[in-house]
């Protein structure tokens, strides 16, 4: 067995850098990388990361000649390029753009709940605000309901970069916001992590 070419610089819990992890095993290529744990807030960055990657981003990949590529949707295009399975990602026509555009999705619901969790577990009381708050969740909620009305039959198809996407997403709700109930208003999106939670790949990789 060949040794890691490259390096993973990532949280655990973030859901940005667990659908890395997912089409890392996805592909058969997590042997192929280093895990390098960071711990890191806004206002608390990590000085090595921030050598190579000057926005401190996470996830990062160090690859074998040493450079660094950052933000998961540029990581996984460049993942899925180098396997010799099925592509995760449609490299062209309408099937790209639908695919990536239900990630961009899952993406955006992913942003608004590191928001929310900042706001409520970083942000003094006193400088909370609820309707900001708010706002972030009503995205979630709509972004929930298009792809429960929209998408069901696309994400089932296929365990892609639109599914990982979203499966990370929720997982993520589920982690840091547990008392975000978007199962009563989402059947099919219920249902259907229910069924993608028990893949391999997502088991393998759920925070602790």
């Amino acid at each position: 067995m060949s040794l890691p070419s490259m390096t993973l610089f990532n949280n655990p819990a973030s859901p940005f850098g667990r659908k890395v992890l997912v089409m890392l095993h996805e592909t058969g290529q997590q042997n192929r990388v280093t895990l390098h744990p960071v711990t890191l807030t806004p206002t608390a960055p990590d000085a090595a990361l921030n050598c190579a990657n000057p926005l401190g981003k996470l996830p990062a990949l160090q690859l074998a000649d040493g450079s660094v590529i950052h933000d998961s949707r540029v990581i996984l295009d460049y993942l899925d390029q180098q396997h010799v399975g099925n592509p995760l990602i449609p490299a062209i026509g309408a099937a790209r753009w639908r695919r990536l555009t239900l990630a961009s999705t899952a993406d955006g619901i992913m942003d608004a709940a590191v928001l929310m969790r900042y706001e409520r577990g970083l942000r003094p009381v006193e400088k909370q605000w609820d309707d900001w708050f708010n706002a972030q969740a009503d995205k979630i909620h709509r972004a929930l309901a298009a792809l429960e009305q929209d998408a069901i039959a696309e994400l089932a198809s296929h365990f892609d970069i639109a599914a990982i996407s979203l499966a990370c997403a929720l997982g993520y709700l589920d982690l840091r916001l547990p008392q975000f109930d978007w199962r009563t208003p989402n059947a099919q999106l219920s249902a259907w992590y229910a069924e993608v939670s028990k893949r391999p790949s997502m088991q393998a990789t759920r925070p602790a």
